[in-house]
């Protein structure tokens, strides 16, 4: 019996990105997307999604959870890493002064890099570790909703 990995992968994506979907993100998947969506005005959240398990297992319920709170971003965006490469790449354009990471969260304010949560902050932690970090950002950055 043999396993087509490429289909076994297709089926592990699909919920990777309907779990972040599913908590109110905009999936980006071209780099006209991001440009769109990051040089919006206010403050945008992008989660840079992954299959790995620190994504799927701190990551994303992070990005949920950590939406549950009074002060929150504008805009809630992911890039997947692997997957949507060249929306990906052109995410990372924004995060100057920051390496490729992911999974991970970057905060923008009018279109400017202003923290990130890279993958050294959430692997190996667990997700409300993570929604501490990303809430203690809110605070710092975001308005009341």
């Amino acid at each position: 019996m043999s396993m087509d990995f490429n289909f076994f992968m297709n089926d592990v994506v699909n919920q990777a990105r309907q779990e972040i979907v599913s908590a109110g993100y905009k999936e980006l998947k071209t780099p006209e997307d991001v440009s769109e969506a990051l040089e919006q005005k206010g403050t945008t959240l992008v989660m840079i999604n992954s299959v790995c398990g620190c994504a799927g297992g701190v990551a994303r319920p992070a990005a949920a959870h950590a939406l549950h709170y009074d002060k929150r971003p504008d805009h809630l965006v992911t890039v997947f890493a692997g997957q949507d490469k060249e929306a990906t790449e052109k995410a990372r354009s924004y995060f100057t002064g920051y390496p490729p990471s992911s999974p991970s969260f970057a905060l923008l304010k009018d279109g400017k890099i202003i923290s990130m949560v890279e993958r050294h902050q959430i692997e190996g932690y667990d997700p409300a570790t993570v929604v501490s970090k990303l809430q203690k950002e809110f605070d710092e950055y975001c308005e009341e909703v």
